[in-house]
């Protein structure tokens, strides 16, 4: 079977083609600035990166022109379209309805649609995603979708409540949801396969460290917290996000610089973190090299995001009573041996302890990472959620 795996936005479509016999990526790319005026980047079987402007005035014809590319030219991997046996989508938020991936049905995407309150920038994109694909491939090929969520709701209420009145719970379904489930959920998978750690009895926290981020405990394979919240922008600071603050701070800045509720979450989701500390910019790489040239207010930045996910990691240890594994990935956990280093260092009471040489060498590839004598197992595992997707993908539709 040969699965389209699709991660849309409001503007923008990425996609995977992968052959799920052998698990092989056929082809690859993003449409961006849909709506706007419109461009495809295209990897085919070959390898070879082609990039063309083309308008898209909706998702539907940018899904039109992924099609064109998967077949035809250069680039194509595929014959025909009928070729598509079935097509994974990546939806954020599944809130309390989903607790697993789903068969996208009519009774699906109303529920989909009925979340989108939840996540206003990334549900609404989803659910022109699917009507597209149906526009394009047809009603006959099946639709799945895989939540962010998900793999969350496990969590017990202890952990996903807020210290509010308990009626907005009830009323708005204000809790702790977490993100990047898809991803926690393939790195601690594959963790169990490639080492000795036993699902059974085992305390995993997994480190999602891109420009987005987050922190997973997981105890007995599944999740029991997570760092991020009711939105993403809950947890340690991020590339353009706050990370957790003290809530006042919302209603007195508000006041002093007399900014609306929307211009509060665009400072909060837009511009802080990385960016708002350091002044100089969101991509970790850029406030490394600013400290590393003796930049005080980047050298804060760098010392305040290892500090953040050192207590997170703390924290959940205390909560599972002792840790088997800390695994890093995303784009920031699985390249950067500054911030492993970092966020390692002083943890040997906990266990944890890295051998610097393996640490420095290991870029973007499964790796064991500790010293010898180590307690506690530290790995660096790279994320794989198209591959999780089109694996639910393939699972859901064989049984139809």
């Amino acid at each position: 079977m040969k699965v389209l795996v699709i991660n849309a936005g409001s503007s923008s479509l990425k996609y995977q083609l992968i052959d799920m016999d052998g698990e092989k990526v056929l082809a690859k790319g993003n449409c961006e600035r849909i709506g706007i005026d419109g461009a495809i980047s295209h990897t085919g079987p070959d390898g070879v990166k082609r990039t063309s402007e083309i308008a898209f005035p909706t998702h539907t014809e940018a899904l039109r022109e992924l099609v064109r590319n998967l077949i035809e030219g250069e680039g194509r991997a595929l014959e025909n379209i009928g070729e598509i046996g079935a097509i994974g989508q990546r939806v954020v938020h599944g809130g309390e309805s989903f607790t697993e991936s789903v068969l996208i049905t009519g009774d699906v995407l109303g529920k989909i649609e009925s979340l989108c309150d939840l996540a206003p920038l990334h549900n609404p994109a989803a659910v022109l995603s699917i009507k597209a694909c149906r526009d394009v491939f047809g009603e006959h090929v099946p639709q799945v979708a895989v939540f962010d969520t998900a793999f969350h709701q496990t969590m017990p209420e202890k952990a996903y409540m807020f210290g509010i009145p308990y009626e907005y719970y009830e009323k708005y379904h204000v809790r702790r949801y977490g993100f990047h489930g898809t991803s926690h959920r393939y790195v601690s998978n594959r963790l169990f396969e490639i080492s000795d750690i036993s699902r059974t009895g085992s305390r995993v926290i997994i480190c999602h460290l891109g420009n987005g981020g987050s922190l997973c405990a997981i105890k007995n394979g599944i999740c029991i917290d997570t760092s991020m919240g009711f939105t993403p922008l809950d947890g340690f600071i991020m590339g353009t996000r706050s990370g957790s603050i003290d809530a006042s701070i919302v209603t007195y800045l508000a006041d002093k610089e007399g900014l609306s509720m929307k211009e509060m979450s665009d400072m909060l989701n837009k511009k802080s973190g990385l960016l708002g500390l350091s002044g100089i910019s969101s991509d970790n790489r850029d406030v490394t090299r600013a400290a590393d040239k003796g930049d005080s207010r980047a050298q804060l930045t760098v010392d305040m995001l290892s500090y953040q996910i050192k207590k997170f990691v703390g924290s959940y240890a205390a909560a599972m009573g002792g840790i088997d594994a800390v695994v890093f990935t995303g784009g920031i956990g699985e390249n950067d041996h500054h911030v492993r280093k970092r966020v390692c260092a002083g943890m040997a009471f906990l266990g944890i302890n890295i051998d610097e040489v393996i640490n420095r060498e290991s870029q973007g590839r499964e790796q064991n990472i500790s010293a010898p004598h180590s307690r506690v197992e530290t790995w660096v595992i790279p994320t794989n959620e198209e591959l999780l997707i089109a694996r639910d993908t393939k699972q859901i539709v064989e049984k139809i």
